[in-house]
């Protein structure tokens, strides 16, 4: 079978639209535009119809109601709409939100914001598989906590949180628990009831559905969750998030939420032989290169590699007929060290030569023996022009060297 180059491996980043999900949405860009607020004919009625069905598809998918999902523009703003949302609602009860070290920016950045208005944030750390400890949570819980934002699944190192752990410490306290999913909905089985989750973030663009549309899951009952607007305007969304739904790209996400619900257990079992394939195939043949996180709960499709005396922006250069990533999607642009990994422990110089592959549900066994293949070759190229490579073969401790400079 011929490969078609470059083979893409960057599934966190974003993932391809699925021809069944653009078929879905093709009818209303042009035959059914209606706007679905437009209650008084025929068109609206189309795409209010539309939007519900998607509502009711991607709640199937998570164990909620149609009516606790609430669209948004993406995964960033659901993050923002849960965070501030519960911030300012319920400023009255505490100021004291929890999250984790290795969250993504959309978190990080948004407690950052809250911290300058005055609420009081805990950072818990993580353990050397990257996931957080339980009593760490417990002891950092104060009556003035209203709010636990845990990520349900990385997006670097594919590591899976004690979620269901995580909802019971919170409902037992009394405190809301947010869980950023986009990384875990449609890739391992999420429900939000067994789960205890509250509040539910997700993104189409990551389940082979288009960019630019997300949803967050609120809690309707025991407890009922209220919102603190972040967009006003004309009350959509029960007033949670105003402005004209985008209803193509609505349709496209419930198409691909069903289509994971139905095809999820399979296509489990072939993305988690297609990613043991590959770190066979590569550790096998190369050696100091070390999986960062946990393989024990982890995402089906992720593996996060260090290869050691290899910087890791010449390996993305080696193999640029492949896409990859040295780090998230939203840090890529920067040359510093990728902060999740650093959580985790990894030493800086090791933290730089890290690669995430991941792989998605049109990759082939053939894709991936020519990826593992370019990696070996260009890390073992690159190797021998390394001097540092060469001495620790020889037993030096390159660790304990003392450079000096004129």
């Amino acid at each position: 079978m011929a490969i078609k180059l470059p083979i893409y491996m960057d599934n966190h980043a974003t993932t391809p639209v699925d021809p069944r999900v653009v078929d879905a949405m093709l009818p209303y860009f042009t035959e059914k535009f209606g706007n679905a607020a437009s209650r008084n004919h025929a068109f609206g009625w189309a795409g209010e119809e539309a939007v519900e069905n998607a509502r009711a598809q991607i709640a199937q998918l998570i164990g909620a109601t149609p009516k606790e999902i609430v669209f948004t523009s993406g995964a960033t703003e659901s993050d923002n709409l849960a965070i501030k949302g519960v911030a300012e609602m319920y400023r009255e009860k505490g100021n004291h939100i929890i999250t984790q070290v290795t969250e993504h920016k959309a978190v990080l950045d948004t407690c950052k914001r809250l911290e300058k208005e005055g609420y009081e944030v805990t950072y818990l750390p993580v353990e050397k598989d990257g996931r957080i400890n339980l009593d760490d949570l417990r002891r950092a819980i104060t009556p003035k906590t209203i709010l636990i934002s845990i990520m349900y699944a990385n997006n670097e190192i594919g590591v899976i949180q004690p979620v269901a752990e995580i909802g019971k410490i919170a409902k037992e306290k009394g405190v809301f628990f947010h869980s950023d999913a986009v990384q875990a909905v449609g890739k391992v089985p999420v429900d939000v009831q067994k789960d205890g989750i509250d509040l539910l973030s997700i993104s189409a663009h990551k389940l082979y559905g288009p960019k630019g549309v997300g949803a967050l899951y609120v809690r309707r009952k025991n407890p009922r969750v209220q919102l603190t607007a972040m967009v006003d305007g004309g009350g959509h969304e029960r007033g949670m998030r105003s402005g004209t739904l985008n209803v193509p790209g609505i349709v496209g996400f419930g198409k691909a939420c069903e289509l994971c619900r139905l095809e999820m257990v399979e296509e489990t079992k072939k993305l988690s032989a297609l990613r043991d394939r590959l770190r066979e195939a590569i550790m096998s043949k190369l050696d100091e290169t070390f999986i960062n996180g946990t393989m024990e709960h982890h995402l089906p499709h992720n593996i996060n590699i260090s290869f050691a005396y290899v910087e890791g922006e010449s390996l993305l250069m080696g193999i640029n007929d492949v896409a990859v990533s040295s780090g998230s999607a939203c840090t890529s642009a920067t040359l510093e060290p990728s902060y999740v990994l650093k959580a985790l422990g990894v030493g800086e110089d090791l933290a730089h030569t890290s690669i995430r592959f991941g792989i998605g549900r049109f990759n082939t066994e053939e894709e991936v023996d020519y990826v593992a293949n370019r990696v070996v070759e260009t890390v073992n190229r690159l190797r021998e022009l390394s001097p540092l490579y060469e001495m620790a073969k020889e037993g030096t401790d390159v660790s304990k060297m003392n450079w000096k400079t004129a």
